[in-house]
């Protein structure tokens, strides 16, 4: 038996996995096709990419800063060059404000923390049963697996319901709302763009971003991730699945118009829900330990919408369990 069974691969999941894997024996489990969660990267062919979900990084606290400086030491990380534009709105480029993506792709993090780690994909954990101080972890395809301890790093609606009984603190009691996000991966004929990306003061459209600008890869077309704002999104999630067409029709119409690209043949276009993006009220906790019962949870959302807050809140974790 194992020591640890770690539910996700996004930022927290990699980052506790990688910390407790120097001392325990451990195992990472997600329902996803691959790692990254909300950092992922969706592959159009060996080359051709989308960052889909962070936009970048912008490190804020020392200790992230110290960890993103090692990355750029061992080349898993770089710059995001170019003009990033604020459209209809009074706001300019802050040249400080540094934007960090991966060299590969953002969940360029996420894989090399997990890089040395068993990983198990498209297995989605549906039940969790704790009986003395054994874990007994229940996936969707009818295998069960038994653990001495146990780590989510879900979002948190996901997270109420498949382990409330077992988290005795007020956290779980509060109503935290996660907004949602819906992207467009959009590629049109090549053009001359010279802009990395667009900030947009708009109720439906947030941002885009720019891949070719990124320096990864050269396409023979102009690849843009286009996200929606979340208050648009909170209202279409739901329905997204069945109106992929029309959201994605709608996001691209508006990107067209507010950037003043001329407008071209769609050559092709993914749509792409998050329904639990982001929560933007921190809480009082960075991250959960229950220590009679071997049972944590870090994840973005206790301390704030960005990907660096769930770097936190899962050395938060470790830092409980170490003591």
């Amino acid at each position: 038996m194992k020591d640890f069974c770690i539910i996700g691969s996004g930022i927290s999941g990699a980052t506790i996995a990688n910390a407790l894997s120097k001392k325990y024996s451990l195992d990472v489990f997600d329902k996803a096709r691959g790692i990254g969660g909300r950092s992922s990267n969706k592959k159009l062919n060996k080359n051709e990419s989308f960052d889909h979900g962070v936009q970048y990084i912008s490190p804020k606290s020392i200790q992230f800063k110290k960890f993103i400086k090692k990355l750029f030491d061992k080349k898993i990380v770089k710059k995001w060059e170019g003009k990033h534009l604020f459209l209809n709105v009074d706001k300019k480029e802050d040249k400080k404000h540094t934007k960090i993506i991966g060299k590969k792709g953002n969940n360029a993090i996420s894989k090399y923390l997990l890089k040395d780690i068993n990983c198990n994909f498209n297995t989605e954990v549906i039940k969790i049963f704790n009986r003395n101080k054994v874990w007994e972890i229940s996936f969707s395809d009818g295998s069960k697996k038994l653990y001495k301890s146990l780590i989510l790093t879900c979002p948190f609606p996901q997270l109420k319901k498949l382990s409330k009984k077992y988290i005795k603190h007020s956290f779980i009691k509060k109503k935290i709302k996660m907004d949602a996000n819906i992207t467009v991966m959009l590629a049109i004929k090549k053009g001359k763009q010279n802009v990395s990306s667009y900030f947009f003061n708009n109720k439906i459209l947030g941002w885009a971003g720019n891949e070719n600008s990124k320096m990864r890869f050269k396409s023979k077309n102009d690849l843009w991730t286009l996200q929606s704002t979340y208050a648009w999104a909170n209202k279409e999630i739901n329905k997204n699945r069945d109106n992929k067409k029309i959201n994605s029709k709608v996001m691209i119409e508006k990107f067209f118009k507010l950037t003043n690209i001329k407008k071209t043949k769609v050559l092709f276009s993914l749509n792409h829900g998050w329904k639990y993006s982001s929560n933007s009220k921190p809480l009082r906790i960075k991250s959960y330990w229950n220590s009679s019962l071997n049972f944590g949870v870090c994840a973005d959302w206790f301390v704030g919408p960005r990907l660096e807050s769930g770097w936190i809140s899962a050395r938060d974790l470790f830092n409980k369990i170490k003591k």
